[in-house]
């Protein structure tokens, strides 16, 4: 019998858990999947010592960058894009990341293929962010990440225009806005230039129309919310803990 899990914070919404949970009574596993809710990153180690029978660890919103220092090497692909999402404990009891949200996203974002244009705006810097910038760099999506402060590498919500909105046919958001009980919140975009060759695609999967999809569809834009790419990057992970 295994023991698996999710990191993060306020996570008792958590997809994972009812996910692998379901999975395992479905294939007849004593495999057991928990939540480990903590308020700092520095509460990590103490999961690991106080739980010996783990076998590999999920790790979300706001851990996914700030949980590499802890780990004891990283895959190749999971370095280059800058964060973690899945953590598998070796044989040797040391610890590997992956990133799989990237194949999440990648695998979610095909149903939806040819756009208009390969044109993107990425909503949100976090370690989700840096997934889809990778998957987009892959797909040769020329794309521009929007922030709430004006870097060399973002622009602002504020400096958002008809022109900008546009020229970018793929609009996804990364940011936790919107995500219950906050589903009243939504990214701060020009909706009224959104069009019928526009997807919007939101990371968020609780609850499943949220502020920004209702209000993309409402212009006529494709949606996409992010269950399937979170059932695509579990399994994945599933895939990396069995191997």
């Amino acid at each position: 019998m295994a023991k698996y899990g999710l990191v993060g914070k306020d996570i008792a919404y958590s997809f994972s858990k009812t996910f692998f949970s379901i999975k395992f009574e479905k294939e007849n596993r004593q495999d057991t999947y928990h939540n480990f809710d903590i308020e700092s990153i520095d509460q990590f180690p103490k999961i690991i010592s106080e739980n010996p029978d783990l076998k590999g660890l999920n790790v979300t919103i706001p851990y996914k960058e700030a949980i590499i220092p802890f780990l004891d090497r990283i895959d190749k692909e999971a370095q280059e894009i800058g964060a973690i999402n899945t953590i598998k404990f070796q044989n040797d009891g040391s610890l590997k990341g992956y990133n799989t949200d990237h194949y999440g996203f990648a695998k979610a974002l095909a149903n939806f293929l040819p756009l208009k244009d390969k044109s993107a705006l990425i909503l949100g810097t976090g370690g989700a962010s840096k997934a889809i910038k990778y998957v987009l760099k892959t797909m040769g999506f020329r794309y521009q990440v929007v922030s709430r402060k004006k870097t060399e590498s973002t622009i602002t919500y504020s400096s958002l225009n008809k022109q900008i909105i546009e020229d970018h046919c793929l609009i996804i958001n990364c940011t936790p806005l919107g995500t219950s009980p906050n589903i009243s919140a939504c990214p701060t975009i020009p909706y009224q230039f959104i069009s019928k060759d526009h997807l919007l695609f939101d990371l968020i999967y609780n609850p499943s129309q949220t502020e920004f999809l209702k209000l993309g569809r409402a212009q006529g834009a494709k949606t996409s919310n992010g269950l399937k790419m979170l059932e695509h990057q579990a399994k994945k992970a599933w895939k990396i803990w069995r191997s």
